[in-house]
């Protein structure tokens, strides 16, 4: 089977939430499944080492990850219009694998998580396509044919599934979110079988 990395760093658990909706879009297509990956957590200061492991949730990401997958979905929390730390840091290790263009050709997504409705949602998302972008990757996006996506009132963009979590990270995913950040996983997997000759 082929697979698609879906990849995030979370928080407060939101974005991890988005993720886990994307990972059942992705193995809604057949042939298809997802490999569920986080990035360590980063800080100004060196305090205290971060276990190798983490303790619960998903397994750190590892260069090898990128290498192997058909696809990439990344997601992380809006930090200013941007995204998180923990995440571009991970991005920047990545210059080997752009040197030997491992993720060259293939189809990525984005995904993101707020506090409020304008907190930069849109920003963040395109704050990820760069550097997807400068590895040569295919971004896949949201059609407004996703009737959910000129209907709701909580999160979603054409730009990559979206939520509104709220200032204390307590709102769940509301039906229209997990509805348009299924339909984006699947449409990275149907992308990736077709780019890998899967499909006609």
């Amino acid at each position: 089977m082929s697979e698609v990395l879906v990849l995030y760093y979370s928080r407060h658990g939101s974005t991890r939430a988005l993720a886990q909706v994307i990972v059942h879009g992705v193995e809604s297509v057949d042939g298809m499944r997802a490999r569920l990956r986080t990035v360590p957590p980063v800080a100004p200061e060196t305090t205290a080492s971060a276990p190798a492991v983490p303790e619960e949730g998903a397994p750190y990401v590892e260069l090898a990850d990128l290498v192997a997958c058909s696809g990439l979905a990344m997601g992380s929390p809006t930090r200013f219009g941007n995204m998180a730390a923990p995440l571009k840091y991970f991005l920047d290790t990545t210059s080997g694998e752009w040197m030997r263009a491992s993720l060259a050709g293939k189809p990525a997504a984005v995904f993101t998580s707020t506090a409020t409705q304008h907190g930069g949602q849109e920003s963040t998302l395109l704050s990820m396509m760069l550097p997807l972008l400068h590895h040569g990757m295919l971004l896949v996006g949201i059609p407004f044919s996703e009737s959910e996506l000129s209907t709701t009132n909580s999160g979603g963009s054409p730009y990559g599934a979206t939520h509104v979590a709220g200032a204390d990270a307590s709102a769940q995913l509301t039906e229209s979110e997990r509805k348009l950040a299924f339909a984006l996983g699947r449409r990275l997997a149907i992308a990736a079988r077709k780019l890998e000759g899967g499909l006609s």
